[in-house]
């Protein structure tokens, strides 16, 4: 439980700060072209606010609305979520929406998109101006990878290094490496002392979202870091930092993996741990909680295997930054292509696939990667040429400066029902995804 609320926690405030600066981008854009905005709300209050007020000699009102599935800012003279037929049915007032220039409308519209971007590439300049951009090369994992099952029934084995997919090196374990492996032809690996190229099927996507497979994580040892108390198992053992646990019960175990598994077949039992310290074999007996556990923390092969940082100055991080949101909004696109395949459809998350996202403890360097990727794929949903979401209204507006001709009020209140139906169901079933995958993919 305490789990869960913080992820929620985290989610709800990155969706706070999301919605606060898309909507602000509408709403400074409006005001520079003297549109009035009667309305901004974080989050939607149907029926009532949680907060609300209205500064004096202001013409919009501020508040905070109960229902958090994000924000709008309600703009004079526009067909939007509002439905304000009774406003639209009024000659049009110089303060409108709908009496400015096309030029002008499409700036405010675009408006919100484009802040979500910027404040993405913003983050990502600070983050690594902060702390720099600290990786592990795929060459520096010398016990290579564990891969899922949907990728050892291609050929992959436990211990391979992955070198390159295609033409293309592999540095680091990501999900850019992850893309380049399952749309290569031939993946190249070192396995032992030769190198061998696995051949990828052209489905090679669908079958991971199909089977719900890991792709590949580190191999490397269980290095002993501190025990979770005096009283902890490992503790009572004698197990210090630095040991290398190498047997369960003279099973060898060589990783991290390996001595989990173990540990898993024997909860509230009695085992003999072999372990190496300073190069001695030593044989220690614990016996494991009831959950397989023997409360130990370990260290991680960031501290394992040799790292690489880049550290970039204040001026450096920006061109650094827009480099990496670019790739993430390159990514992301490319990979929208899948939803339309069954295996894409049925692995649409909703809340609860966003909030997983977030990690497990308080992390603010986690924190804001997590809301910068969401910033860009905000803005990539947005703008979207849907009815109700920005990109219908671009694409409306688009139309009417190519055409010359407006669309009339009707079909445009039309269209934003038919969008809202199309946001509701995708909402539904996307949500409706997530509920099944908790119940019935434990």
């Amino acid at each position: 439980m305490e789990v869960f609320l913080l992820k929620a926690l985290q989610f709800i405030l990155s969706l706070s700060i999301l919605v606060v600066v898309h909507e602000f981008g509408h709403f400074i854009f409006a005001r520079i072209f003297k549109v009035r905005v009667e309305k901004f709300y974080l989050f939607f209050n149907p029926w009532f606010s949680l907060f609300k007020f209205k500064p004096a000699n202001s013409e919009t009102e501020y508040g905070v609305g109960w229902l958090p599935l994000g924000g709008y800012c309600k703009i004079a003279g526009m067909i939007d979520e509002s439905m304000d037929k009774e406003q639209m049915a009024q000659p049009p007032q110089p303060y409108e929406f709908r009496s400015k220039p096309s030029g002008q409308r499409l700036l405010i519209m675009i408006a919100g998109v484009l802040f979500n971007f910027i404040l993405a590439l913003f983050i990502y300049s600070m983050i690594l101006f902060a702390g720099g951009d600290t990786y592990l090369p795929l060459k520096n994992i010398k016990m290579g990878m564990t891969y899922g099952d949907t990728f050892k029934s291609i050929g992959f084995e436990d211990g391979d290094i992955l070198l390159k997919a295609d033409d293309k090196e592999l540095e680091r374990l990501n999900t850019d490496a992850f893309r380049s492996v399952v749309e290569a032809d031939v993946v190249t690996v070192r396995r032992r002392d030769a190198e061998l190229g696995i051949v990828i099927p052209d489905d090679m996507m669908q079958r991971v979202m199909r089977d719900k497979h890991f792709f590949a994580v580190a191999r490397y040892p269980m290095v002993a870091e501190q025990c979770d108390g005096d009283n902890s198992p490992a503790a009572l053992a004698g197990i210090r930092r630095g040991d290398t646990i190498i047997s369960i019960n003279k099973v060898m175990t060589p990783t991290v993996y390996d001595v989990s598994e173990q540990l898993e077949k024997r909860k509230n039992q009695p085992v003999t741990v072999g372990i190496n310290r300073d190069g001695e074999s030593l044989l220690l007996t614990l016996h494991t909680d009831s959950a397989g556990k023997m409360g130990l923390f370990f260290q991680s092969p960031y501290q394992l295997y040799p790292t690489v940082t880049l550290k970039y100055g204040f001026f450096d991080s920006f061109p650094a930054g827009i480099r990496l949101g670019l790739n993430t909004l390159k990514g992301y696109v490319n990979d929208m292509k899948y939803v339309f395949t069954k295996e894409g459809a049925s692995s649409l998350g909703g809340f609860g696939a966003i909030g997983s996202l977030f990690p497990p403890t308080w992390d603010w360097r986690a924190f804001w990667m997590t809301t910068a990727f969401l910033s860009i794929i905000l803005a990539f949903m947005n703008i979207l040429p849907i009815p109700a979401l920005d990109g219908g209204h671009v694409l409306f507006l688009i139309y009417e400066v190519v055409t010359r001709r407006k669309p009339s009020d009707k079909f445009l209140e039309y269209a934003q029902i038919a969008g809202m139906i199309i946001l509701f169901g995708l909402l539904i079933y996307a949500n409706g995804n997530d509920l099944f995958h908790f119940f019935f993919n434990k």
